[in-house]
C-alpha cells in the first residue's frame, strides 16, 4: 500500500535579513508516522515549524499539508493540527477542565463535559480535571497541553520539544502518551526534540537537519543500521577471539573483550563473515547484538 503524505516541504527557505535560517529543506511525512525533527540548535527546526503553523511566511520554498498548499487552505489545514509549539500557558487559577472548556471555545471545538472527560483521561490527568492548574508540576502541565492540542480531535499533532525540562518520569509519561495516540488513536505525530534517546525509541522515520538544510531523512532503524555497527559477540573463548580477529581482515584497535564476550565495530554486512571466521576456528558464538544510539550517529553527520 502506497504511503499517504501528510506533510510535504520541498525547497523551503526563510531569510532574516541577510541570515538564513532555513535553507532549501525538503521533508516528507506519511500518515501514521510517529516523525523525529532533530538538529543542533540553531539549526531551523523551530522557524520551520513556525512556517509549518503560519505564524511566519516562508521566503521561499512550499509547504503542503493534508494534500493542500498551506498559502491557499491554511483555516482548512488548522483545523485538522494540533499543536504545541514552546511552553503551553494556562489560566493557573482555574482548573484544568475548565481551561480546556475555555481554550476549545475559543477554537471553536465541541467542548462538552463528556468530550474534555475523554481527553483528559487520554493524557492521564482525569483524576486532576477539578484541580488548579497552579498546582500542577511541569510534566503535567505538558500532558495538559496535549490535551489542549487534542481539543478538535486533530489528524496532525505537532509536538516542539513536548520533553523539555522534564525529569526522568516526566518524560517516560510523555513518551507513553505519544505511542498510544500514534497505535490506539492512529494519529501522525511530528516531534522535535534534542532527546535524542527517546526518539530513537519512539519514532519510525526522522530528518536530520543542520544550518537550515535536510542532511539526512528516513526509517529510524534503517539509518541507524548504516555504517560502523558496535557488534557484540557473545562467546566461549574471547582471549581466543581476539587473536583470531587480530590475524583476520577484521583487525582493529577498536575490539574490546570481557569475560564472555567480545565487541567490534564494523559495517552490517561483515557481521556474518565475522561469525564464520569466529565458528570456523573452534569459538562457541551464543549470541549476536548489534547497537548504534542516534546520539552516535546523529554526531557522525552533524559534526563540523
Amino acid at each position: 500500500m502506497q504511503p499517504i503524505p501528510i506533510i510535504e516541504i520541498k525547497d523551503l527557505s526563510k531569510s532574516f535579513g541577510s541570515f538564513k535560517a532555513v535553507d532549501n529543506l525538503s521533508l516528507t511525512v506519511n500518515q501514521g508516522d510517529i516523525y523525529g525533527f532533530l538538529g543542533p540548535n540553531g539549526a531551523g527546526k523551530s522557524t520551520t515549524i513556525r512556517m509549518m503553523m503560519s505564524l511566519i511566511q516562508p521566503s521561499s520554498g512550499y509547504i503542503n499539508i493534508f494534500g493542500m498548499p498551506l498559502s491557499q487552505h491554511r483555516s482548512s489545514i488548522a483545523r485538522r493540527i494540533g499543536a504545541i509549539v514552546e511552553k503551553p500557558d494556562f489560566y493557573l487559577y482555574l482548573t484544568a477542565a475548565k481551561n480546556l472548556e475555555i481554550l476549545g471555545k475559543l477554537s471553536g471545538a465541541n467542548v462538552s463535559k463528556k468530550s474534555i472527560d475523554a481527553i483528559l483521561d487520554t493524557v492521564g490527568l482525569l483524576d486532576r480535571a477539578s484541580s488548579k492548574v497552579k498546582t500542577f508540576s511541569y510534566g503535567m502541565k505538558q500532558r495538559l497541553g496535549i490535551a489542549q492540542a487534542l481539543l478538535h480531535n486533530p489528524d496532525l499533532i505537532v509536538l516542539d520539544e513536548p520533553t523539555n525540562g522534564l525529569d526522568p518520569v516526566g518524560v517516560k509519561e510523555i513518551r507513553e502518551l505519544i505511542l498510544s495516540l500514534s497505535r490506539e488513536q492512529n494519529k501522525t505525530i511530528f516531534l522535535s526534540s534534542h532527546i535524542l534517546s527517546e526518539v530513537e525509541i519512539i519514532a519510525t522515520n526522522m530528518v536530520i537537519i543542520n544550518k537550515g538544510c535536510t542532511i539526512v531523512e528516513g526509517n529510524v532503524q534503517e539509518l541507524l543500521n548504516k555504517g560502523l555497527l558496535k557488534v557484540n559477540f557473545m562467546i566461549d573463548k574471547p582471549k581466543q577471539a581476539l587473536e583470531c580477529l587480530n590475524n583476520s581482515r577484521f583487525n582493529s584497535s577498536n575490539i574490546v573483550i570481557t569475560d564472555t564476550a567480545i565487541t567490534i565495530e564494523t559495517e552490517q554486512f561483515f557481521i556474518s563473515d565475522i561469525n564464520s571466521l569466529l565458528v570456523a576456528n573452534d569459538i562457541k558464538v551464543e549470541g549476536i547484538q548489534s547497537t548504534r544510539s542516534l546520539e552516535e550517529y546523529f554526531l557522525s553527520i552533524t559534526k563540523p
